[in-house]
C-alpha cells in the first residue's frame, strides 16, 4: 500500500507506484514511479542532536546537482525531499578499497566546486566539536555508554592535536560507501545531511575507515587527492582523522540510540561494531605513529 503521504506530494504525473528504499540509518526512502519517470523520496525530520536541518541539506543537495554530483532536486517541502533516482550500483566497501583513485578523484572535484554552488546560511562541520557535543548529549540522556566517554573524549583530544593544517572546503561528511552510486559510466554522491564547510581530512579519512581501506589503498588515496605521496606528517593526521570519523560514528548511533528510531535498525550494536573498529585502528596507529596520548 502507498503511504497517504506520498499519494499526497504535488509532484507526480499521472498514476504512481512506490517501493521502499532499504538502508537509512535515520531516514525512510522510497523509489516511485509516475509517467514521468522514477523518483527518490526522502522523509526526514530535523535532528537537532545530530546538527541535522532539513532546508540546509534541501540546499546543499541542490546545489550538489547544478555542480554535477547529484540526481536533481525536484520537489522539496517540509520533512520530505524529492529527486531523480539513478540507476545504479550502491557501492560497499570493497568498491572504494578497490577504486581509491576514483574516490580521490570525486571528492577533489566537490570540494573544489562546492563552494561557489552553495547558497544561504553557511554551515562548519568540525568533528572535534561534533564528538564534545555527543558527549554532552549522552550525559543528558543517560546512555549506557557513558562509561565509554572518557576514553572516546581523551582520544578524540588527541587526534585533534594531530591535523595539519589545510584549506577550507565544502565537504560531505559522511561518506559511507552507501552514498556512493556506480552507474556504469560516473559515480554519484547522496545524502547531504552534515554537507558543510570544513577540513578535507575528514572526507578523506571517512572514506577509508568507513570502507575498511588497508594502509596501501588509503597512501593511493592520499596520493591522488594530494598529488605527491604523503609524508609522515600527513600520515600522521589521516591516521588520526580516521580515529575520529570512528568516534564520531560510534557516538552518533549511541545519540541516535536515545532520539531516532528505524525499522530494523539496531544503534547499539552498530555503535559496539564502531568502537571494535576503533579498537583495531588503534593498533595499527600505535604500530605506525606510537602511542597517542591527548
Amino acid at each position: 500500500m502507498i503511504p497517504a503521504r506520498i499519494r499526497a506530494l504535488p509532484c507526480w504525473v499521472g498514476e504512481i507506484a512506490a517501493e521502499p528504499l532499504s538502508g537509512g540509518l535515520s531516514n525512510e526512502n522510497w523509489k516511485v514511479t509516475d509517467a514521468a519517470g522514477a523518483h527518490v523520496v526522502r522523509f526526514g525530520t530535523d535532528y537537532p542532536c545530530h546538527h541535522v536541518r532539513r532546508p540546509r541539506e534541501v540546499a546543499a543537495a541542490r546545489a550538489a546537482h547544478a555542480a554535477g554530483f547529484s540526481p536533481e532536486v525536484e520537489h522539496a517541502g517540509p520533512g520530505v525531499m524529492v529527486t531523480a533516482f539513478v540507476q545504479g550500483r550502491t557501492w560497499q566497501g570493497a568498491d572504494l578499497c578497490a577504486n581509491p583513485e576514483r574516490v580521490a578523484e570525486i571528492l577533489a572535484r566537490f570540494h573544489r566546486d562546492m563552494p561557489a554552488r552553495i547558497a544561504g546560511e553557511p554551515y562548519i562541520f568540525w568533528p572535534f566539536h561534533v564528538i564534545r557535543d555527543y558527549a554532552r548529549t549522552l550525559h543528558e540522556g543517560q546512555s549506557g555508554f557513558l562509561t565509554e566517554l572518557p576514553r572516546l573524549l581523551a582520544l578524540s583530544e588527541a587526534f585533534e592535536a594531530a591535523q595539519v593544517p589545510l584549506p577550507i572546503i565544502f565537504g560531505h561528511h559522511d561518506l559511507l560507501p552507501a552514498n556512493f552510486l556506480d552507474d556504469g559510466t560516473r559515480l554519484w554522491l547522496i545524502d547531504f545531511e552534515y554537507a558543510g564547510f570544513g577540513t578535507a581530512m575528514f572526507d578523506l579519512a571517512g572514506a577509508a575507515a568507513n570502507a575498511g581501506m588497508n594502509a596501501a589503498e588509503a597512501g593511493r588515496l592520499l596520493q591522488a587527492y594530494f598529488g605527491r605521496p604523503p609524508d609522515g606528517e600527513l600520515m600522521r593526521a589521516f591516521d588520526a582523522m580516521q580515529g575520529a570519523a570512528l568516534v564520531r560514528e560510534a557516538m552518533w548511533s549511541m545519540v541516535s540510540e536515545i532520539h531516532l528510531s528505524a525499522p530494523g535498525v539496531d544503534y547499539a550494536a552498530y555503535a559496539r561494531e564502531n568502537l571494535a573498529r576503533l579498537d583495531a585502528l588503534l593498533e595499527l596507529y600505535t604500530a605506525t605513529h606510537g602511542k597517542i596520548t591527548p
